[in-house]
């Protein structure tokens, strides 16, 4: 039980951690730019989804974080959402180019394409953004540059979340934060693993406390404090660490190797039903499968399609609705392209 709980905080630090960094960075641009960075975006609806299915398909979580802090401050469609569910792998990405690298790069490919047709497919009915609408441009921000917002003063709240950036950029570097991961290389530098994003991450950080240090005092408390820290941070850690405990409390009583049969169609129906998780682990059970030679290729895909590691577990923690009603297309479209590829 200690270890179920040790590996819930550190992988709810950890999401919650890289989150956070990229949400202070799109405040960063969006600010500086007095908005047109994304304003364009806003407006090109294949624009998001390209974007968004490219995000999905970098190995890893790292990719759907982006998306998924994209998407809560209404930058990208729901249509956009589901491109990067669709092509995201999770974790398990870095497994299937370990173990089939391959066929894992037109798996890869064939994700893609589905999460770019049907990602402006469900655009043409789904144009509402379920956003926070949070990433406003203030009339402080566009004032001169001689004016109130350069005031800087190292009050409480920027030394805070100062530390907190140094002690998560410290523990990136320091492998804190590392899960266990598959051998895939002897020796060296292992581009098959998370650890160059974690050094990405640390660089990121970096730039975030240059941005703590020389930032006016109206953006640090206003669109970092209150809009960041207030309102979303504790939200994410709190679903994100409630969510993995949960699921490593069931999992280690249940054994998902047991679900496994025979039969082709129920396999891609399991498969599709499982990628529900939001966790990346449930789903190695069928790349080890078909590494193997015990399943064939539509089952793959319908697990590849319907989850995506723990890239869905900030959206968990910001709207439950949008997590429900994106699982569930994932789900239709995984059994759909399941049963159709076997058709070859």
């Amino acid at each position: 039980m200690i270890e179920i709980l040790t590996e819930s905080l550190r992988t709810a630090v950890l999401v919650t951690g890289l989150v956070v960094i990229m949400m202070m960075l799109i405040e960063v641009f969006n600010v500086s730019s007095s908005g047109r960075m994304f304003s364009g975006l806003r407006n090109r609806r294949f624009g998001q989804v390209l974007l968004s299915a490219l995000l999905g398909a970098i190995p890893g979580c790292m990719g759907g974080f982006a998306s998924v802090s994209l998407y809560t401050h209404g930058l990208i469609s729901f249509g956009a959402l589901i491109a990067m569910m669709i092509a995201s792998s999770g974790d398990e990405a870095f497994v299937m180019l370990a173990m089939f690298p391959g066929q894992s790069a037109w798996i890869f490919l064939i994700l893609f394409v589905v999460a770019v047709a049907i990602g402006l497919l469900v655009d043409l009915f789904h144009s509402k953004y379920d956003g926070c609408h949070s990433m406003n441009v203030h009339d402080q921000d566009l004032e001169p540059r001689h004016e109130h917002k350069h005031e800087r003063h190292y009050g409480w709240k920027r030394i805070v979340m100062f530390l907190g950036v140094v002690v998560f950029m410290g523990a990136l570097l320091l492998g804190w934060l590392e899960g266990d991961e598959p051998e895939t290389t002897s020796g060296g530098f292992n581009l098959l693993s998370e650890e160059w994003m974690y050094w990405l991450f640390a660089a990121l950080s970096l730039a975030v406390l240059g941005m703590l240090l020389f930032a006016g005092d109206h953006f640090v408390d206003e669109h970092l404090w209150e809009h960041i820290v207030t309102h979303h941070l504790p939200g994410i850690f709190l679903w994100t660490f409630g969510t993995i405990l949960i699921l490593g409390i069931l999992m280690s009583h249940f054994d998902m190797a047991s679900w496994i049969s025979d039969n082709t169609i129920l396999m891609i129906l399991l498969a599709a039903a499982i990628g529900i998780i939001p966790e990346s682990g449930p789903h190695l059970v069928f790349v080890s499968l078909y590494a193997a030679g015990v399943i064939p290729l539509p089952v793959l895909l319908a697990s590849c399609i319907s989850q995506d590691g723990h890239a869905s577990l900030p959206l968990l923690a910001e709207s439950r609705g949008s997590f429900l009603k994106a699982k569930l297309i994932n789900v239709a479209v995984a059994v759909l392209i399941g049963l159709l590829s076997l058709l070859f």
